[in-house]
């Protein structure tokens, strides 16, 4: 409840006095405060099944022959796909052992599909699927058609791809959302907050970057209130701080979208904007040819009030953000979309990390939250009795980090469009928008 409707426990209780005393109760009415849309929401109840029964199977990279006689540190110190393929695997083993707690009988299956395209098709013609309720995997993008067109079950594809919008079969299931899903949340968000901001959109010199540049100029301009959304690209490789500063407005408020995956352009552009030229500097006598070319060097920035507000939004905050200091990143209320949402508050949060540490004396990485988020909300919605994709029409759903909103269309490839928007307060924490 407080995943869905964003709210904290505390609130809750300050808000209905009585959960304190009585405890939460079944048909209790509750005040929480309002959410957007709230109508059009749905949220999923979990419904467990007398003696449900709930059947997997997980199809991995464990590589195990091959690694079978190499030091495990040698294994994960630089190998990225090996810590995936474990994190998962722990994660979802906890889901496993959490689910069995609420009474649902999970019968697992693991294969090791080893290096791309080499062991699949052996496990494929030997492996009757008929009466697995659902695979999670493989990993391999190139190999999920293929597991979806010969297994003939729901195929769940636990992590994230640029390929993964070539997907074309019903029975598969993206649980991330496409890049395209990131930016229209975000644009939405913008429409629907805009008050007569000064917009500007800053890509790199892609052709992706270029064309969702023009697109989010041009969705822009359709909104009623906007009239003006300029587009600043690079110029030799980098953003010029000039281009930046002299198309910003110190009579209204600033909002700058990044519409770029380049890490070194996204640092040149929040380091522009953290250093504003805020007064005239204090000029030197120099004689007549200095001051000549130390004028046709220096490109002219407007001075800007040290009050000007500028706010940063991006997409997907990942790679290219994670060099750059955060305390920059809080100074211009960062707003960004994202997989997940930590509440390391929640209680359910708490007892994950309490058990996963317990089992691998280790916290929990993205990954293994992951495999938890993904094994559990696929079982407990099996465990209603329904076929998967029938749960889907039933509502989003909340889990410790994620959140599953799934694509309603029966014949048609399943996308999880469950994003959140959160922004950087002042002083580090987050603000989960949406």
């Amino acid at each position: 409840m407080t995943r869905f409707y964003n709210v904290s426990e505390n609130e809750l209780k300050i808000l209905n006095p009585a959960i304190e005393t009585e405890g939460l109760k079944l048909e209790m009415l509750l005040k929480i405060k309002p959410i957007e849309d709230e109508s059009e929401i749905i949220i999923y109840r979990d419904t467990i099944q007398e003696s449900a029964t709930v059947r997997l199977a997980m199809m991995l990279p464990f590589r195990a022959i091959e690694y079978d006689t190499i030091d495990a540190k040698d294994i994960f110190r630089t190998n990225a796909l090996a810590n995936i393929t474990t994190d998962l695997y722990l994660g979802a083993s906890v889901a496993v052992d959490s689910l069995r707690d609420l009474g649902v009988n999970v019968e697992i299956s693991l294969f090791d599909t080893g290096r791309k395209d080499t062991k699949l098709d052996s496990i494929l013609s030997v492996t009757d699927f008929t009466d697995i309720d659902a695979i999670i995997g493989p990993l391999y993008s190139e190999e999920v058609p293929k597991v979806a067109n010969r297994a003939g079950v729901p195929v769940i594809f636990p992590v994230y791809s640029k390929n993964q919008n070539s997907f074309q079969s019903s029975k598969i299931i993206k649980t991330f959302a496409d890049k395209e899903i990131h930016q229209k949340e975000l644009v939405d968000h913008i429409l629907k907050t805009y008050s007569n901001e000064n917009l500007l959109i800053i890509g790199d010199s892609s052709a992706t970057s270029i064309r969702n540049s023009d697109q989010i100029k041009s969705i822009l301009l359709a909104h009623d209130s906007i009239f003006e959304a300029q587009i600043i690209h690079p110029s030799n490789g980098y953003i010029r701080k000039d281009y930046i500063i002299n198309a910003l407005k110190a009579e209204v408020g600033n909002w700058v979208i990044l519409a770029t995956d380049d890490s070194v352009i996204a640092s040149d552009v929040i380091n522009s904007l953290i250093s504003l030229p805020t007064e005239e500097p204090e000029e030197e006598e120099e004689d007549d040819d200095k001051k000549k070319k130390k004028e046709s060097d220096e490109p002219e920035m407007q001075i800007l009030p040290e009050d000007t507000v500028i706010k940063v939004f991006g997409f997907d905050k990942s790679n290219q953000f994670d060099r750059i200091d955060n305390n920059k990143l809080a100074k211009l209320g960062f707003t960004y979309t994202s997989d997940i949402f930590i509440d390391e508050s929640s209680q359910a949060v708490q007892i994950f990390n309490k058990q996963y540490l317990q089992k691998n004396n280790a916290y929990p990485s993205y990954y293994a939250t992951k495999g938890f988020d993904i094994v559990f909300d696929a079982s407990i919605r099996l465990a209603s009795g329904d076929r998967l994709k029938e749960t889907f029409k039933k509502g989003i759903s909340y889990r410790l980090e994620s959140k599953f909103d799934y694509s309603r269309k029966l014949f048609s490839t399943s996308s999880n469009n469950g994003i959140f928007i959160i922004q950087y307060n002042e002083d580090l924490s987050l603000t989960r928008l949406k």
